[in-house]
């Protein structure tokens, strides 16, 4: 008779991330990182009967705040996520990944991209159950409302610009500049460019299409305004 041969759970490959704001106390020979890489190993331990492994690899950000995504640390993690190499990624609480709900959002929609899983250790965060893919859901909805809010006040705020006859940033357009002597910048009319803009729109109405109005402009040289950023 022969015995069956016990099941074994795939192994799924857990990425510790820990990050702590300033650099004070890093230099201890047990620092705040270590401590939560430690919970965190320990949480991995007691899923091992999930087929729970840490990965060898250190995803460290000390001295890093948590309301940028400008990481050395959490940009190494993205790149091993997106080539494969990582199932899940734990963290000590939800705080140390970001402390943005927008950048969370971002994140979170990079690891749901790539299938991996999310969990923080003391706050029973858990995406790989349906209670955590639920609060991820809540809080995404929330990040999306947060986005929608500021995209509308930043449309408000160039409306009023506008309206005031204030610059609102960018390229200016051909027939106009910018005038700083203000503390207001405004756009001001650029006589030899403004000939040349009612020329085109002159040239839209014999021509009646734009593709001939083009070839024609092309024809004479005549391009789009030139433009110099300040870092040249």
């Amino acid at each position: 008779m022969t015995r069956k041969k016990k099941e074994t759970s795939p192994k799924v490959r857990c990425a510790i991330y820990t990050r702590k704001s300033c650099e004070e106390g890093l230099e201890q020979e047990f620092n705040s990182l270590d401590a939560q890489r430690a919970s965190a190993e320990a949480f991995v331990a007691s899923q091992q009967h999930e087929g729970w492994v840490c990965l060898p690899q250190r995803y460290d950000d000390g001295g890093f705040s948590g309301g940028s995504m400008e990481r050395p640390a959490l940009a190494r993690l993205i790149a091993d996520i997106e080539a494969g190499k990582v199932d899940c990624v734990v963290v000590y609480k939800v705080d140390r990944l970001s402390r943005s709900l927008l950048d969370f959002a971002r994140i979170m929609e990079i690891f749901e991209r790539h299938g991996v899983s999310f969990v923080s250790v003391t706050q029973q965060f858990n995406t790989t159950h349906s209670m955590g893919r639920l609060t991820l859901n809540i809080l995404l909805s929330f990040a999306q409302f947060e986005r929608e809010i500021i995209g509308e006040r930043i449309r408000d705020k160039i409306a009023a610009q506008r309206r005031k006859g204030h610059w609102a940033g960018g390229v200016p357009v051909l027939g106009y500049d910018v005038d700083r002597s203000t503390a207001s910048p405004k756009l001001v009319v650029n006589g030899e460019e403004a000939v040349r803009v009612r020329r085109i729109f002159g040239l839209y109405l014999e021509l009646g299409s734009l593709l001939p109005v083009v070839e024609e402009l092309r024809r004479r040289g005549w391009c789009n305004k030139a433009w110099t950023t300040k870092k040249g």
